[in-house]
């Protein structure tokens, strides 16, 4: 077949079109496809001078690695000890680290520097975790190591990425809080540490879990743990033991006050207050119409009003009738807010109401007055008779309703409009419940056979679920039975505090005080309730170990 000009013309370009997308396609460079992923840090190939230099007399360091990587935080994560007047300067070229020391070192001394985690690499940033590199201006290098465990005082289980700080005694009351330390490490997967290069002397030591990375313990919500007394150190040491707890703050303070969406007054605290409550000193006859509402740890209040004709107010809180603080909110005097009147129901997340137990409503807001005309429940398809009461308390928001309920029937509760009305006189939308008694079968028995190492003193034993939630805690001093009757199915643990002050509860520890907390013990076995189940476990409780 023989081709006219104008085709031999649109095949050439089209030959040619083809040969360019080759070319093209073969010059690409496309990132590698599957294999296993870089999980490997930077690994030191050459320093200069080297690693544990004696004698050292250089103004630069070189430390090259065997691939590219990056600097993470190095203000934060760098330090050197003993600290110089002025700061190195750590720059990277390409696979190098270049470190310009600009201080005059100091004689017959032992230098560290520790770099944290502040080397990653480029692509998976998988850091070199406490790499430190060491020298001596003199013909000895500080060789002491101090090892030990982080411990959870919560969980009692081994704390990983916990920093643990090195202060001498002289550096501690001027930086513990304040600075970064320079000497410090971060514990294992198994929260062990290791603080290598040492020399003796007084030291004061801490664990230190953080909430943002700065080494600097200024978070009431950071967990903490220190050494009672502070450490000679002479030789070795192998055996520091910390526990890390959440500290309670030695004063009490406001977290967040505001008014809420519907106009209630709200405080949150850093702490529980103990037999909490508040007066309105401004304006004048608001604090005889309040309704206050403490929450169950007294760590956040809610305070309502009827009267909202006013641009600001003034309340005094109380700790035991004495005199904590005083505070004010400001708003609008017309400022109005949006209420809507919602329901809770003491139900499953399956709709069922526990066996043996009566039906909770929890309301959003105070109620002043409500109607058992327009609240109908019915068993089947059948209207019953009920009772509603309101619970006991400063505050109207919670009701009980009471009925002999039957294991195999299904409820619906019909709450009509207006049924409810609120302290501000709004009444609430219909609201309909569907709802039916739980089996026996989902549910289990549990007896915990519990013994004391030592019946003069007093232990709190608590029940805690999956989700390491308090159930329930029991205070004992002697070998006793504990029932549990009626509880989901699922999967428990026992913790038990060692109660040395006999209050009831856990105390926490204090620095200021040099007070450690509380000590606690999880017992190893988690227990498994199964459906329709009585259990029997028998917990004895360990002699308690003292840690200083």
């Amino acid at each position: 077949m023989t081709l006219n000009k104008k085709g031999w013309f649109f095949h050439k370009k089209y030959l040619f079109l083809m040969l360019v997308l080759l070319v093209l396609g073969c010059a690409v460079q496309q990132k590698p496809q599957g294999g296993p992923r870089d999980r490997n840090p930077p690994k030191l190939l050459k320093a200069t001078p080297p690693n544990l230099t004696h004698n050292f007399a250089a103004k630069e360091i070189r430390l090259e690695f065997d691939e590219y990587f990056k600097l993470n935080n190095p203000f934060q994560e760098i330090t050197v000890f003993p600290a110089p007047d002025k700061n190195p300067d750590f720059k990277t070229r390409t696979k190098t680290l270049v470190i310009t020391l600009k201080d005059t070192l100091l004689k017959n001394t032992t230098y560290v520097i520790n770099f944290g985690k502040a080397i990653g690499d480029v692509n998976e940033n998988n850091i070199l975790k406490n790499f430190t590199y060491v020298f001596s201006t003199g013909s000895h290098i500080d060789s002491l190591t101090m090892s030990g465990t982080v411990t959870n005082n919560d969980t009692q289980q081994k704390e990983k990425e916990a920093t643990v700080m090195l202060f001498t005694l002289k550096q501690d009351s001027m930086l513990f809080g304040k600075k970064k330390p320079s000497i410090y490490t971060t514990t294992d997967s198994a929260g062990n540490f290791r603080l290598s290069n040492l020399k003796e002397g007084v030291y004061k030591i801490y664990a230190l879990k953080e909430q943002a990375p700065n080494k600097i313990y200024d978070n009431d919500n950071e967990l903490i743990g220190f050494s009672t007394k502070p450490i000679k150190f002479t030789h070795d040491t192998s055996t520091i033991n910390l526990r890390i707890f959440k500290q309670e703050p030695a004063k009490i303070r406001f977290v967040e006050k505001k008014f809420t969406l519907d106009g209630a007054m709200s405080f949150f605290f850093n702490k529980p207050i103990e037999k909490p409550s508040v007066k309105i000193l401004y304006p004048k006859g608001l604090d005889e119409q309040k309704l206050v509402d403490f929450n169950k740890t007294g760590d956040s209040v809610v305070v309502y009003s009827k009267n909202m004709d006013f641009d600001s107010v003034r309340f005094a809180f109380y700790s035991n009738n004495k005199p904590l603080d005083t505070t004010y909110l400001r708003k609008q005097r017309k400022e109005s807010f949006t209420r809507t009147l919602g329901f809770r129901y003491g139900l499953s997340v399956m709709n069922e109401l526990k066996p043996g137990t009566d039906l909770h409503l929890y309301t959003s807001l105070p109620i002043d007055s409500f109607d058992p005309s327009l609240i109908t429940l019915k068993e089947d398809s059948t209207v019953v008779n009920y009772t509603l009461v309101k619970d006991t308390g400063a505050v109207s928001k919670n009701f009980t309703m009471k009925y002999r309920w039957k294991p195999k029937a299904v409820y619906q509760l019909t709450i009509e409009d207006g049924a409810f009305t609120t302290i501000y006189g709004d009444k609430n939308k219909r609201q309909y419940k569907k709802f039916n008694i739980g089996k026996p079968e989902n549910f289990s028995n549990l007896t915990l056979s519990v013994s004391v190492p030592d019946s003069a003193k007093m232990y709190v034993v608590q029940l805690l679920n999956e989700q390491n939630i308090v159930l329930r805690s029991d205070v004992i001093t002697k070998k006793t039975k504990i029932a549990y009757n009626n509880f989901y199915v699922g999967k428990f643990t026992v913790r038990v505090v060692y109660d040395d002050n006999k209050n009831g509860k856990w105390d926490s520890g204090s620095i200021k005080e040099l007070r450690q907390p509380e000590n606690m013990w999880v017992n190893p076995k988690v227990i498994t309730l199964r459906p329709n189940w009585d259990s029997e476990e028998t917990v004895d409780i360990p002699k308690e170990v003292i840690v200083h």
